[in-house]
C-alpha cells in the first residue's frame, strides 16, 4: 500500500490517477476530508497519521506549504518549518514505527538556489544554496529525513524538481497561457537564458519509479524534462500548442530587470530573465530513467486542457 500525502493538489491528483491507471494499491491522504480521503488535518508536528499508515509500505510526501505570494506571516521561517519540517519529520517517524519501508520525499529545486550560471547546472550534489524560507524549509526537512533514514533503516528517496507544467496547472504557468492565448505583447524577445522544466507527466513517472528502484534509497535526486528553453523559446511553443503565434518585443534584458525592480516585480522578472538549468546525470545514472514525454507533447496536453477549461 502507498501512501501519498497532499492527494487534492496540482500532483497528487495526477499521482493517484496514475497509480490508479497502473494497479497499484494507495491511500490518498489530505488535510480536509474529501471522497475517497483519510483527512488528517493540519499538517504540522502535532498530526496524528496512524489511520493513513495503516498498512502503508511506501511514502509519497508531497503535502507543504507552498511558496506565498502575498505572505501574512510575520515570521514566513517559523510557518515554512512547522509545516515542511517538523509536520515532514512527524510523518516520517510514524511511518517508520509503522513499518514503512520507503518515504520518497518531493523538495524543490530551490534547495539548490535561485539560478544558475551559462554552463553551469545544478548537480543533485551541489552544496545547497537556498535563497528563501521555502527552500530553506525544504533543505531541512531533506537533512531530517537523511537523518532518520540513517537511525531507522526506513529508505530515503528525495526528489527536486522545478517548475512543473501539465493539464491543470495553476499560478504563473497558467498566467503565462493566459497572456499567450490573448495575444498579449510580451517585452521577452531579447531574453537568452535557459530553463529546466518538468512535465506532470515525466514527474510522476519518475516517483513512481522511485517507489521501488533499489538505486534510489537515500538519495538525492533532480527532475527535468531533458530538454532546457529560453523564455522566448517556451512562449513560442506554448502559442504553437494553442495555434497561435507569441507576440514578442525585444526589449533588452537589463531595461526589463530595472523596470520590474521599480515595479516591485524584481524575483518574477529573475524568474523570466534568469537562467535555471538542471543536469538529470545523477538520475539517468542510478536509475537508467529518461523523459517519457518531449517538451512538445507535454505542451500540447496543457494548452489542450488549458483550453478545454475555458483559459
Amino acid at each position: 500500500m502507498i501512501l501519498v500525502t497532499g492527494a487534492s493538489g496540482f500532483v497528487g491528483k495526477a499521482l493517484c490517477t496514475e497509480l490508479a491507471a497502473r494497479g497499484l494499491p494507495f491511500r490518498a491522504a489530505s488535510r480536509t476530508p474529501r471522497p475517497g480521503h483519510v483527512a488528517v488535518g493540519e499538517f504540522d508536528d502535532r498530526t496524528d497519521w496512524s489511520e493513513a499508515l495503516a498498512g502503508v509500505t511506501r511514502v509519497v510526501h508531497l503535502a507543504a506549504r507552498v511558496h506565498v505570494m502575498d505572505e501574512q506571516a510575520g515570521d514566513p521561517l517559523a510557518e515554512f518549518r512547522r509545516v515542511n519540517v517538523a509536520g515532514t519529520l512527524r510523518l516520517a517517524r510514524q511511518a517508520a514505527e509503522a513499518g514503512a519501508r520507503r518515504f520518497v520525499f518531493l523538495s524543490s529545486i530551490k534547495v539548490n538556489g535561485e539560478e544558475t550560471q551559462p554552463g553551469r547546472p545544478f548537480t543533485a550534489d551541489d552544496t545547497p544554496n537556498p535563497q528563501d524560507p521555502y527552500g530553506q524549509s525544504k533543505l531541512e526537512a531533506e537533512q531530517a529525513l537523511l537523518a532518520l533514514g540513517r537511525a531507522t533503516g526506513m529508505e530515503i528517496v528525495i526528489l527536486r524538481p522545478p517548475l512543473v507544467y501539465g493539464p491543470g496547472v495553476q499560478a504563473n504557468f497558467r498566467t503565462m497561457l493566459r497572456w499567450v492565448k490573448r495575444g498579449v505583447p510580451l517585452p521577452l524577445g531579447a531574453v537568452r537564458n535557459r530553463r529546466t522544466l518538468v512535465a506532470l507527466d515525466n514527474l510522476l513517472d519518475l516517483v513512481i519509479l522511485c517507489l521501488e528502484h533499489p538505486g534510489a534509497a537515500q538519495q538525492v535526486l533532480l527532475a527535468g524534462d531533458g530538454e532546457d528553453l529560453s523564455t522566448p523559446e517556451l512562449l513560442r511553443r506554448v502559442a504553437a500548442a494553442m495555434g497561435t503565434q507569441a507576440r514578442l518585443v525585444p526589449v533588452p534584458p537589463g531595461l526589463l530587470m530595472a523596470a520590474a525592480g521599480l515595479a516591485g516585480q524584481g524575483a518574477v522578472a529573475r524568474r523570466l530573465c534568469g537562467s535555471l538549468q538542471l543536469d538529470l546525470g545523477k538520475t539517468r545514472r542510478l536509475l537508467g530513467w529518461s523523459p517519457r514525454v518531449q517538451v512538445d507533447e507535454a505542451l500540447r496536453r496543457t494548452a489542450r486542457d488549458f483550453i478545454q477549461s475555458g483559459g
